[in-house]
């Protein structure tokens, strides 16, 4: 054959060859290019922008570096819900698990008379909207700013507790900085007074129980002192203060140290406060104190800048004249001193008059002495019925019309003073006041002396001897949640809550345990506190964990009924659990069938170490922030109390409610007739 006949019949085969290894080319094209498109645009749907897609022929594989291994397989199943899921070719790489830690989560809430600000790093499954919603509640008028940013992790363990407990202590403090992180809250706030202060704190601290980890930083601005008042005395060898006062650190140190060397013993302390008369009180009081040292005996007392030394009887004149003469030279100028020694008393007229009133533990009073006449008589009534109650006093003092002019004045301060104790009285004299007792505030002795000096003179001549005791004051002598969590245990280790024969319904003779655990617990004020209710392994697990639940809710309802504050109680029931006795007797049965109360206390933490600033959110903090600590640094307006949100305690007891009817429905379908269980059932 020749090869132009070959050639001409084998060209056609040729060319259909090379049509068709070019359509299949382009068919493969539109395959990889459809592909990688559809592919592409799923991903990106999905927010998986960081993978990349590349077609080759049939196969798309997969590059790019996944934020986790989760992440991953998502881009993967994205992939392969486009094509079929042979085809994709996982190729991805997944980022270093130790450089994904979650950050730590924290907000700063920070208030003043502008608003409220928010700022820091909060989960991405926070709801914003319904947190600047309810702090818009509290500011009412004022604005709030959202300044927060969102991270997409989970949200870790008591993070949603400290928030509501932040949100909680913010109802309460007008001008103050919250930081809330999971587990932990820090509070900075200033209050108007020192009282105030401990109020605050007492309050804040039994509100947060033991979930969080609570640090308080609340401060009280100087009170303003007037008259700005020390007194300080040596009776009997014996060195004392009656009052004292410092305008600054520097000279409280100076004035507690010339006390030490005078021969003071005790713990006593200065109150720092404004209305200072001198930059140079502390030397002023340092020199008299000093002065009165050497005397050895007698009282020193300033009000502003006037200045009363008093020597004791007996003190040589040379002695005197020579103390009060270098002291004089000494004293800061504005300073004014006067000195008294005493003369010897002379007992050849007689005794001398005196108004005494005494004040009971029950708050009654009684009064006897003189008074100068009926006016006088009628105003001492009048001023200690306004002071004690008009019930509560009784005079018995006669009318003597050769006391001394000023005697009204001195009886009617005398009073006053008294009503700064618990018990305790007063005795008033031409020459001296005396007053002692016992009483629950602090700085008692010094608002007494205070007020003396402001009412009498600086000359004055008094005596105070007050005993603080811890169980008057009505803050200290609140027991802590551990001591109400020991008392009530106490109680129910030799008492026991019974309830009726397969019922949770407790018997009568469980009332007045019940009713004994409620007075403990209004002692208390507002604790986090666990009823757990128990039973023996007698009957069906199921029936017992309901009637154990059943019973604690029973008992949590008795607390409520006796108006206990029960928003923070929750009621739990572990059935057969936790056996403290052997169920093989009815001893041991009887035993482990019971209720306990229990601190809810928090569980151990673990501090996380990644710093909020690894995601780039500490410009944005300084720079919202520093305004407001600007704010913070104001003169704080009065820390008012805030009762507890009559919502939330609806919600609580519709939710204490509901727990009790399941327990109820739960119990009535464990306790139908049974054949096997019946007999138990009934014992229990």
């Amino acid at each position: 054959m020749r090869l132009s006949s070959l050639l001409i019949t084998a060209a056609p085969f040729a060319i259909a060859a090379a049509l068709g290894l070019l359509a299949a080319n382009s068919i493969v094209d539109v395959i990889e290019d459809n592909s990688e498109l559809g592919i592409r645009r799923s991903l990106d749907d999905h927010g998986l922008t960081w993978a990349e897609v590349q077609a080759d022929g049939l196969r798309v594989m997969l590059t790019g570096t996944a934020p986790s291994e989760a992440q991953r397989f998502k881009a993967v199943s994205t992939a392969g819900s486009v094509v079929d899921a042979a085809r994709v070719i996982d190729e991805m790489a997944v980022a270093d698990s130790a450089s994904m830690q979650a950050p730590r989560f924290s907000i700063e809430i920070l208030r003043n008379d502008s608003g409220i600000s928010l700022i820091g790093l909060v989960p991405a499954e926070t709801d914003r909207a319904k947190l600047v919603k309810t702090l818009q509640s509290i500011a009412g008028d004022a604005s709030v700013s959202d300044l927060l940013q969102t991270a997409d992790y989970d949200t870790p363990e008591h993070w949603e507790d400290s928030v509501e407990y932040g949100i909680k202590a913010l109802k309460k403090l007008p001008r103050s900085k919250i930081s809330v992180e999971a587990g932990a809250v820090t509070i900075r706030a200033m209050t108007d007074s020192a009282e105030a202060k401990r109020d605050l704190e007492k309050d804040l601290e039994r509100a947060a129980g033991h979930d969080l980890k609570l640090a308080l930083d609340i401060s009280a601005p100087r009170p303003v002192i007037t008259p700005f008042t020390l007194r300080f005395l040596i009776e009997e060898g014996e060195a004392r203060f009656d009052a004292c006062s410092a305008d600054d650190e520097e000279s409280r140190t100076r004035i507690l140290a010339a006390a030490r060397k005078a021969g003071l013993s005790d713990n006593a302390d200065c109150i720092i406060g404004l209305g200072v008369p001198s930059p140079r009180w502390g030397e002023a009081a340092e020199l008299s104190i000093a002065a009165l040292a050497e005397l050895g005996a007698g009282s020193v007392t300033f009000a502003d800048a006037d200045i009363t030394l008093l020597a004791a009887e007996g003190t040589q004149q040379a002695v005197f004249d020579r103390v009060v003469g270098e002291l004089e030279n000494r004293l800061p100028e504005v300073f004014s001193l006067h000195s008294t020694l005493p003369r010897p008393k002379d007992d050849a007229n007689g005794e001398a008059p005196e108004f005494v009133a005494t004040l009971s533990p029950e708050g009654l009073v009684q009064m006897r002495g003189r008074l100068s006449d009926e006016l006088a008589r009628a105003a001492t009534e009048s001023y200690a019925r306004a002071r004690f109650g008009s019930a509560s006093v009784h005079t018995a003092a006669r009318l003597d019309d050769t006391l001394p002019e000023n005697w009204p004045m001195r009886v009617l301060a005398g009073i006053e003073a008294l009503s700064h104790l618990s018990n305790g009285a007063v005795t008033v004299t031409p020459e001296m006041i005396s007053i002692f007792g016992k009483t629950g505030k602090q700085d008692a002795s010094a608002r007494i002396a205070r007020l003396l000096v402001a009412k009498l003179g600086q000359s004055a001549r008094f005596d105070i001897d007050v005993e603080y005791l811890e169980k008057l004051d009505p803050i200290a002598a609140i027991p802590t949640p551990e001591e109400c969590e020991a008392r009530i245990g106490k109680i129910l280790e030799t008492s026991k809550i019974n309830f009726e024969p397969g019922s949770y319904t407790p018997d009568a003779n469980s009332q007045n345990i019940i009713d004994a655990i409620a007075e403990i617990l209004k002692e208390c004020g507002e604790i986090k506190m666990e009823i757990g209710g128990y039973t023996d392994s007698q009957g069906r697990e199921s029936m017992n964990l309901a009637l154990s639940q059943a019973r604690a809710q029973a008992v949590l309802n008795a607390l409520r009924e006796r108006r206990i504050l029960t928003s923070s109680f929750k009621a739990k029931g572990y059935g057969e659990s936790n056996p403290v006795a052997s169920n093989e007797t009815e001893e041991g049965r009887d035993a482990n069938r019971r209720i306990e109360f229990k601190l809810i206390r928090p569980e151990p933490m673990v501090e996380t170490e990644t710093a909020l600033e690894s995601l780039e959110t500490q410009p944005a903090e300084e720079e919202a922030g520093s305004p407001a600590e600007e704010d913070e640094a104001s003169a704080a307006e009065e820390a008012g109390k805030v009762s507890a949100d009559a919502a939330d305690k609806a919600t609580a007891d519709e939710q204490d409610k509901a727990s009790a009817d399941e327990a109820d429905e739960a119990t009535a379908e464990e306790e139908k007739p049974d054949e096997q269980t019946g007999a138990e059932e009934t014992d229990k």
